[in-house]
Order: structure tokens, then C-alpha cells, then sequence
């Protein structure tokens, strides 16, 4: 039985672009006003059949999960509406993540955010630091990865639907900053609570010493910083990293015992 008495059917098949069919694909019809007329599915065989008030336009929205929504118009007279949907499959997003000189990164975390800065996916790099990420609809994003020792970073992105976008991301090498934090007696000293501040005196980074009173900052930019651990009476150190990725350096903080 129609909700409509006088109802003019909208009905069709959902179909990818290869032309085999899509079931269980959803199917809203709204007025010009944007209020709800029908809504319904698609079968196992594709097919949809939605009840309308009668004569006027209408709009037809349809979504299946792993394919770009699509919204069409429909204007109805006094017959049945034919109808075929096609709906374009989402996007992948697919390249490898490298450093400065080219070389593969492997176990780097790939991350896909939207325009509102909602992670969309996460991912890590494989052994030729190739990434691929699925299922993903047309439009743009910021794709943004990061590496131990590597500073990370952000592009830009625009995926097209149905199609594979490929994008390398490259990562530029940090220098390393470790060290030990000794008593005045040689002893190392746990839980001594080191911050390395940047020229402007920002907090880079703060952790806590260990056992052993070792200390490490990864994937720093070149330029000068200071080191300043705390615990026993604080002890503030100046130093300049350089830029290259290869760059460690110890530093011994003594305290007094």
C-alpha cells in the first residue's frame, strides 16, 4: 500500500560505473523545500522503487558505502519515473613516504585529515616506505606523516573519485640530542625532569630521566637550543644542533648530589 494515494513512483537501478548493480544502496527523495518524501533501499538486484506526493520536482539522494554519494534531480509528471543511478566508487590515496635524498621510509605513520581537521586515516609505510589508503571520498585533504628521528611533515591533497591519487610525502632528517644526567660523584640520576627549550624559549620537548639518566630528542631542526634538567638544583646548558639527520650529540648535565 502507497503512503500516497495518487503516488508516481521514482524507480530504477543503482549501478556502479561498470554497470554491475550496487544493493543495499540508500535512497532519500526530498520537495524543494528539503522536507523528506521517500526513502528507501536498493535490492540485492539493484532495484529501487520510491513513492512520491505526484506531479513536481523533486530531488533523488543516493549513498553506498564505498561510493560518492550522488544527489539528481527528478521531475515527475503523470507516469512512473526510470531512473538509473550511477554512483562513482570513492577514491584511493596512494605513494611513498621518502627522505630528503630519496630513500624509502619504512614504519612512518601516514595520516589523512579533512578540511575540518578530522583524521580521516591512519596508516603506516611498508619496507619501500609505500603507503596506500582506501576508501576514501573525492574532495581535498592534508596528508601529514612522520618518522623517528625525521621531522615530520604536511602537503596538500585532492582525491578524485573512482581513480588512485598518488602522492609522495617527503621527510626531512632532525638531528638527535641524548645525553646523560650525572650526580657531581659520576652517579646517574633517575627521574631528573630534562626540557629542551628553542631560541624563542618554547618547550621543544620534556621527559623523565630513567635508570641509567639518560635523556633523547629526535627529529629537531637546526638552530640553538637550551637544555635544562631539574630534580636537584636546575642546570641549564646552551647548545646549537645542526640540521642534518645524522647529527647526535651527548651532553652531561652534573648535579649536585
Amino acid at each position: 500500500q502507497s503512503p500516497h494515494p495518487t503516488a508516481v513512483p521514482v524507480q530504477g537501478i543503482v549501478r556502479n560505473h561498470d554497470g554491475t548493480v550496487v544493493p543495499r544502496a540508500a535512497l532519500t527523495l526530498i520537495d524543494v523545500l528539503g522536507q523528506q518524501i521517500g526513502r528507501g533501499a536498493s535490492g540485492e538486484d539493484g532495484r529501487y522503487a520510491l513513492a512520491t506526493p505526484g506531479a513536481g520536482s523533486y530531488m533523488l539522494i543516493a549513498a553506498a558505502g564505498g561510493h560518492q554519494p550522488l544527489a539528481v534531480t527528478v521531475t515527475l509528471g503523470e507516469r512512473p519515473v526510470e531512473l538509473d543511478v550511477v554512483l562513482g566508487g570513492a577514491g584511493r590515496l596512494a605513494g611513498r613516504v621518502i627522505t630528503a635524498d630519496g630513500r624509502p621510509l619504512r614504519d612512518a605513520t601516514v595520516t589523512l585529515t579533512d578540511v575540518h581537521g578530522q583524521v580521516v586515516a591512519t596508516t603506516r609505510s611498508g619496507s619501500e616506505g609505500g603507503y596506500l589508503i582506501t576508501e576514501v571520498s573525492a574532495g581535498a585533504y592534508t596528508l601529514a606523516a612522520g618518522a623517528h628521528t625525521f621531522r615530520p611533515a604536511a602537503v596538500p591533497v585532492t582525491v578524485q573519485a573512482a581513480r588512485e591519487t598518488r602522492q609522495d610525502i617527503e621527510l626531512a632528517g632532525g638531528a638527535v640530542l641524548c645525553g646523560t644526567v650525572r650526580s657531581v660523584g659520576g652517579r646517574h640520576v633517575e627521574d631528573a625532569r630534562v626540557t629542551l627549550l628553542d631560541a624563542t624559549g618554547t618547550a621543544v620537548g620534556t621527559l623523565t630521566t630513567g635508570a641509567d639518566g639518560g635523556f633523547r630528542f629526535d627529529g629537531l631542526a637546526a638552530g640553538e637550543y637550551t637544555v635544562v634538567a631539574s630534580g636537584y638544583p636546575p642546570v641549564a646548558t646552551a647548545l646549537e644542533i645542526a640540521g642534518d639527520g645524522r647529527t647526535e650529540r651527548d651532553l652531561q648535565l652534573r648535579h649536585e648530589d
